[in-house]
Protein backbone atom coordinates (compact mmCIF):
# COMPACT_ATOMS: atom_id res chain seq x y z
CA UNK A 1 0.00 0.00 0.00
CA UNK A 2 1.20 3.32 -0.61
CA UNK A 3 0.14 7.40 0.13
CA UNK A 4 -1.35 9.07 -2.84
CA UNK A 5 -2.49 12.38 -3.92
CA UNK A 6 -4.58 14.13 -3.16
CA UNK A 7 -4.57 14.51 0.25
CA UNK A 8 -5.60 17.23 1.48
CA UNK A 9 -7.68 19.35 4.19
CA UNK A 10 -11.33 20.69 4.44
CA UNK A 11 -12.72 23.53 6.03
CA UNK A 12 -16.42 23.03 5.54
CA UNK A 13 -18.99 25.99 6.96
CA UNK A 14 -22.60 27.01 5.78
CA UNK A 15 -20.86 29.44 3.00
CA UNK A 16 -22.35 29.05 -0.73
CA UNK A 17 -20.28 26.17 -3.25
CA UNK A 18 -18.20 28.44 -5.19
CA UNK A 19 -17.04 25.00 -7.49
CA UNK A 20 -18.94 21.97 -8.14
CA UNK A 21 -15.81 20.05 -5.81
CA UNK A 22 -17.29 22.50 -3.17
CA UNK A 23 -20.46 20.43 -3.29
CA UNK A 24 -19.21 18.10 -0.75
CA UNK A 25 -22.88 16.80 -0.13
CA UNK A 26 -23.45 15.00 -3.33
CA UNK A 27 -23.26 10.99 -2.99
CA UNK A 28 -20.23 10.01 -4.91
CA UNK A 29 -17.35 6.85 -5.19
CA UNK A 30 -14.23 8.51 -4.00
CA UNK A 31 -12.71 5.99 -6.92
CA UNK A 32 -14.34 7.62 -9.33
CA UNK A 33 -13.85 11.24 -8.45
CA UNK A 34 -10.19 10.26 -8.07
CA UNK A 35 -8.71 7.57 -10.22
CA UNK A 36 -5.98 6.63 -7.54
CA UNK A 37 -8.01 5.74 -4.63
CA UNK A 38 -8.34 2.30 -3.31
CA UNK A 39 -8.78 3.04 0.15
CA UNK A 40 -9.81 6.63 1.86
CA UNK A 41 -8.95 7.32 5.76
CA UNK A 42 -10.58 10.65 7.31
CA UNK A 43 -8.88 12.90 10.26
CA UNK A 44 -11.55 14.54 12.31
CA UNK A 45 -10.23 17.99 13.46
CA UNK A 46 -13.75 19.19 15.07
CA UNK A 47 -16.72 17.79 17.18
CA UNK A 48 -19.87 17.50 15.49
CA UNK A 49 -22.92 19.14 17.79
CA UNK A 50 -19.83 21.20 19.28
CA UNK A 51 -18.13 23.13 16.76
CA UNK A 52 -20.77 22.38 13.91
CA UNK A 53 -24.24 21.16 12.59
CA UNK A 54 -25.10 18.66 10.04
CA UNK A 55 -21.48 17.57 8.64
CA UNK A 56 -22.11 13.71 9.32
CA UNK A 57 -20.25 11.52 6.77
CA UNK A 58 -22.86 8.84 6.03
CA UNK A 59 -22.39 5.87 3.45
CA UNK A 60 -25.68 5.10 1.31
CA UNK A 61 -26.12 1.38 2.17
CA UNK A 62 -28.72 -0.02 -0.11
CA UNK A 63 -30.80 -1.24 3.31
CA UNK A 64 -29.96 1.40 5.45
CA UNK A 65 -28.04 4.58 5.71
CA UNK A 66 -24.57 4.39 8.60
CA UNK A 67 -23.64 7.39 9.60
CA UNK A 68 -20.96 8.75 11.19
CA UNK A 69 -20.75 11.59 13.71
CA UNK A 70 -17.25 13.56 13.27
CA UNK A 71 -15.25 14.05 16.69
CA UNK A 72 -12.01 15.60 16.60
CA UNK A 73 -8.87 12.19 16.88
CA UNK A 74 -11.85 10.35 15.39
CA UNK A 75 -10.14 8.40 12.05
CA UNK A 76 -12.44 6.68 9.79
CA UNK A 77 -10.72 3.91 7.02
CA UNK A 78 -12.58 2.73 4.15
CA UNK A 79 -12.26 1.02 0.60
CA UNK A 80 -12.78 3.64 -2.23
CA UNK A 81 -15.09 1.53 -4.33
CA UNK A 82 -18.15 1.76 -5.31
CA UNK A 83 -19.02 -0.90 -2.51
CA UNK A 84 -19.27 2.87 -0.41
CA UNK A 85 -20.93 5.20 -2.04
CA UNK A 86 -21.28 8.23 0.32
CA UNK A 87 -22.06 12.22 0.90
CA UNK A 88 -21.23 14.80 3.88
CA UNK A 89 -24.21 16.34 5.36
CA UNK A 90 -24.62 20.03 4.68
CA UNK A 91 -22.99 22.41 7.27
CA UNK A 92 -26.15 24.28 9.15
CA UNK A 93 -23.77 26.10 11.44
CA UNK A 94 -19.75 26.78 12.64
CA UNK A 95 -16.89 24.59 10.83
CA UNK A 96 -16.41 20.78 10.86
CA UNK A 97 -12.66 20.13 10.02
CA UNK A 98 -11.11 17.44 8.21
CA UNK A 99 -8.24 15.73 6.66
CA UNK A 100 -8.52 13.10 3.77
CA UNK A 101 -5.19 10.95 3.42
CA UNK A 102 -5.76 8.49 0.66
CA UNK A 103 -3.74 5.17 -0.24
CA UNK A 104 -3.46 2.88 -3.70
CA UNK A 105 -2.05 -0.31 -3.80
CA UNK A 106 -0.63 0.83 -7.22
CA UNK A 107 2.46 1.80 -7.18
CA UNK A 108 2.68 3.60 -10.01
CA UNK A 109 0.16 6.19 -8.24
CA UNK A 110 2.29 6.06 -5.38
CA UNK A 111 3.70 9.31 -3.83
CA UNK A 112 7.09 9.69 -2.35
CA UNK A 113 7.85 9.65 1.48
CA UNK A 114 8.40 13.62 2.64
CA UNK A 115 11.61 15.13 2.55
CA UNK A 116 12.88 17.06 5.93
CA UNK A 117 14.63 19.43 5.51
Amino acid sequence: MYLTKPTFFSRINNTEAKTTHDEYWHPHVDKVTYGSFDYTSLLYLSDYTEDFGGGRFVFMDAGSNKTIEPRAGRVSFFTSGSENLHRVEKVHWGTRYAITISFTCNPDHGIGDPVLM
